[in-house]
């Protein structure tokens, strides 16, 4: 985390690709679908699994998500959805409406930052309960419904493997999203679904847990049943449409959009390992893997909190930055002073 916050990365977002050699950044790719998602989720996870005991995680993911609100976020044409889109040619460059199922784990996320594993309910008791965190709200209810659209939008009610958004130009900055929800009216013609368009390289569904395990999250947080709702529709979407007859397992989908489907012949392991056990949680009891007690990690690991010490306390801190998060002039001559200054040492000593 230190290497790849000393690169001082605009806004907190970094580029999917780091040159293992250096640990320098190569490319400006930014977006939070493949490649990009755990960097983000980590950040948050890290600072709560440590009991917050170091609060620069803390500090870093919220740099992270205003940066994603400045730079990634936009709402769709017709319907308003709120989308997290790409910036495949960096920050500067035009904004590629393009979602991969992948980014669906934000809703959750950002709303476990925003109480912290609590309730809803519980966390705004607290006395650091601020607008900041019913922003943070807001934004994991409306992803949370985009996500839900991309299911609705196919005609298996599995969602593709990447979606893009018809978006205004120049898009939307963030900061004006639609009153109140969508209706997601199922007729074929209905103006929500003008918003969604699946290429046909896209169509494909590999039983990704993303959707699910953000349902879950936000059923647990915001006790809000229509969570639990979407879930079980979502999951009799699965059995219909991906079950293999005789016992014969799950099989992922070559096209989600046709009914039958044409399916694949392969059951990817996550399937078992995440998918299954976030719809299992999302009807489970709250005090099953409580959230203010244990950290799921990405792979759907619970883990539980505990208290650093001294024998895991890393201690590092960041450098200083400017208010676009780029790392100030001074400190980056002062660190290769630092580093000249060793390597005389050392020659020294030889």
């Amino acid at each position: 985390m230190k290497l790849v916050d000393n690169q001082g990365a605009q806004d907190g977002l970094v580029p999917i690709f780091i040159y293992a050699t250096s640990g320098e950044f190569r490319g400006e790719n930014i977006r939070l679908g493949s490649r990009g998602d755990s960097y983000y989720e980590y950040l948050i996870k890290q600072y709560l699994q440590t009991n917050k005991q170091e609060p620069i995680y803390q500090d870093m993911w919220y740099e992270a998500l205003q940066g994603v609100r400045k730079h990634l976020v936009t709402y769709t044409s017709n319907s308003k959805f709120t989308i997290i889109g790409e910036r495949p040619n960096g920050l500067e460059m035009p904004i590629s409406p393009k979602m991969d199922h992948l980014v669906c784990f934000m809703p959750g996320t950002i709303a476990l930052a925003a109480t912290e594993g609590l309730t809803e309910a519980q966390a705004r008791k607290s006395p650091t309960w601020s607008k900041k965190n019913e922003d943070d709200m807001q934004l994991a209810r409306e992803i949370m419904e985009t996500c839900w659209g991309m299911y609705k939008c196919m005609t298996t009610g599995l969602s593709a493997e990447i979606t893009y958004f018809e978006i205004d130009n120049p898009p939307a900055a963030y900061g004006n999203p639609r009153n109140g929800p969508v209706n997601f009216d199922p007729s074929p013609d209905a103006e929500w679904r003008k918003d969604f368009t699946v290429k046909s390289g896209d169509v494909h569904n590999l039983q990704r847990p993303e959707t699910v395990e953000s349902l879950f999250y936000m059923w647990r947080i915001t006790n809000d049943n229509r969570y639990r709702e979407w879930g079980w529709e979502m999951f009799k979407s699965f059995m219909n449409h991906t079950a293999v007859r005789n016992g014969g397992g799950f099989t992922s989908l070559r096209n989600a959009n046709v009914v039958p489907p044409k399916v694949r012949d392969n059951m990817e392991s996550f399937w078992l390992a995440e998918t299954l056990k976030y719809f299992y949680l999302l009807f489970s009891p709250p005090d099953l893997l409580p959230l203010d007690k244990v950290v799921i990690n990405t792979e759907g690991h619970p883990l539980p909190r505990f208290d650093m010490g001294q024998l895991f306390s890393t201690g590092w801190k960041r450098k200083p930055r400017d208010a676009n998060g780029k790392i100030i002039a001074t400190a980056v001559k002062a660190e290769s002073q630092e580093k000249e200054a060793v390597m005389q040492d050392a020659k020294k000593v030889n």
